[in-house]
Order: C-alpha cells, then structure tokens, then sequence
C-alpha cells in the first residue's frame, strides 16, 4: 500500500513538472514578445516595484537600460529590492556602463498627501516621463480605510493611481510619445460600479470590492485613453493571469492545505516574471505603438465585457473620482 501510495505521489510529481515545463516552453513565445527592444533614454515610473509584478517589471525594463522609478511604500524593502536587482543583472552580465537606472521613490497610495508629494518631486526631478505602470495593489483585504478615509481597495487600487496618473499628465503629454499600462484582472468580471456605496460603507465583501476596483481600473483606462485622443500618450489596460504573488497575503489557507496549494501554484501558476510580460511588451514594445484604449492578456488584445466598456459610467466614475480625490472641488 505504502509502495502504491509513493509510486502515486511521484508519478503525480512528474505529471506536474512535465505540465509545468510544457507551459513554460509554450509562454516562451510570449516572454519574448518585447525581446530585443531597446528603453535606452527613457524614463519609467511602476508603482509597488519592490515584489511581485512590479519588481520583475522593474527588473527587465532595467534589463533594457531604461530609467527605472520604482514608487513603494517601504522605502527600506524597496531599496533592498534595487540592490537585488541589480546584483542579479551584474551576475548575469546585463548590466551596462551608461544603461539603465533604477531609482527609489516613496509613494503610497493609500494615501493621497503621499501621491501628493510623489508626483511633485517627479515634476521638479525628471525632464522626462516615458511609461507610466500602475501596477501596485491590494487584494482581498478586510475592510479597513487609507488615510483619507476610503475603502482601502477602491481607495489604492483605482483612486490612488487615478491621483497620481493625472498629477504626471502634463509631464509625460511634453515626452509623448508616452505611455500609460493599468494592470488590471480577470476579476473584474465580477465587479460592479455601484455609485450608491463606492466608499462600501453600507456593505462589504472583500472579494466583491476587489472585483469592483479593478472594474474601475478598465473602466478610468478607457475614459483617459478617450480623453488623450491626439495627444501621443496611449492608455492600455491588462490582466497578468493567475500569479504567484505576495498580493494574497490576506487569504487565508488552512494550514493542513497549504502543501498542496503550494504544489499546485508552483504547476498551475505563473510567475512573477510570466505574469509581468504584459506590462513590460506595453510598456515597451513597438507593436503597440499608437494603440491606445485596448484591454491585454499574454500579450494579446482581449474582448472586454460590456460592463467594462460602458462609456456612460465609465464618464461618471471619472467625474466622481475627481472630487473625491480633490481634483474638483
């Protein structure tokens, strides 16, 4: 019975690591849809750069000697962040003399004195601003508020990039052509933009509100790339896939479970540096030069459903969004 049991248990094993290599071979193709491309001279700002997505977008736009503005909450992880990649690139012989930079900015987005602060440093720093990556999230949280008293999804994920994406407006229309990518996910589909409680103040539901904020993200990339018309910055949104991120630090897993949770995310799920291909082939590649508006996954334009392209409500999350990050009184 035991022999069965192991035999089972290593024939599984090597099912999911033949899965696993299969995947990997097949994103290979998708890996290097930005391959070759070259961010010399330009200059990019990703918010929470310090883990996860934003770090191994981070690290390859550094990788193609781009200027890279990593804006975190924790200074201290995110200088230790920097420091990693750049040990990593000078060990794999990327590194080159007079390439790219990598430079930490604090910055949270729970907080819009902070955004503040961020984006007036920016403005007084950089002659420049090329891409622009509103990455940084939070995920399935219990119900909490940011400093300025919003839920703290919404309030991050959507009214804290809205802040700082209109702050940096001017700067990156002088450096058009620019660009603008807002990761978004696959989860938006079971969101809702209800504009009776968009502070969740009536009722929450963590993974509902998470759902919601990143409706809002689709729905404020569709109305800025809108509004951008002619300007030469394009706005494109996206969804990375099903990550293995810090982003689930607030979902719990029973303890007796996690070994097999973490045997699937290692077979089923994408890693950091698969999951930000998106964002760096938007951020960098030249076939999507000029497209603007559009909704990405594995580095290909996706139908989006019509609740995120409906232009009526994407118009008055907007013109809400205003006031209640103080852009209208």
């Amino acid at each position: 019975m035991a022999a069965t049991a192991t035999a089972l248990a290593l024939g599984g094993g090597l099912l999911l690591a033949a899965w696993r290599w299969l995947r990997g071979a097949a994103r290979a193709a998708v890996a290097g849809a930005g391959a070759g491309a070259s961010m010399r001279g330009k200059t990019v700002i990703i918010t929470g750069a310090n883990s996860g997505l934003g770090r191994a977008a981070a690290a390859e736009l550094l990788r193609m000697q781009a200027r890279v503005i990593m804006g975190c909450r924790d200074r201290a992880r995110a200088e230790r962040a920097a420091r990693e990649i750049r040990a990593e690139l000078g060990e794999r012989g990327e590194a080159e003399e007079g390439g790219g930079e990598l430079v930490v900015r604090e910055l949270d987005l729970a907080s819009l004195r902070s955004v503040r602060a961020f984006c007036h440093r920016v403005l007084q720093e950089e002659p420049r601003l090329d891409v622009l990556i509103n990455n940084a999230g939070v995920f399935q949280c219990p119900y909490m508020k940011t400093e300025d008293g919003f839920e703290m999804q919404f309030g991050v994920n959507h009214l804290g990039h809205f802040l700082l994406t209109n702050l940096l407006l001017g700067l990156l229309k002088n450096s058009a052509p620019s660009r603008i990518v807002v990761v978004s996910s696959k989860l938006y589909k079971y969101g809702e933009i209800n504009f009776e409680d968009l502070n969740s103040e009536i009722s929450y539901n963590k993974s509902f509100c998470y759902s919601r904020s990143k409706l809002a993200n689709i729905l404020f990339a569709r109305e800025l790339a809108r509004r951008l018309e002619g300007t030469g910055v394009t706005v494109n949104s996206l969804h990375p896939g099903i990550v293995r991120t810090n982003l689930g630090r607030y979902v719990n897993i029973p303890l007796l479970a996690k070994p097999l949770f973490n045997l699937v995310s290692w077979a089923f799920f994408k890693t950091p540096l698969e999951g930000a291909q998106t964002s760096i082939y938007l951020a960098s590649s030249p076939d999507v030069e000029g497209v603007s508006g559009k909704y990405f996954g594995d580095c290909k334009e996706e139908e989006l459903l019509p609740k995120a392209m409906d232009d009526l409500v994407a118009r008055k999350l907007w013109d809400i969004s205003e006031v209640m990050v103080g852009l209208l009184k």
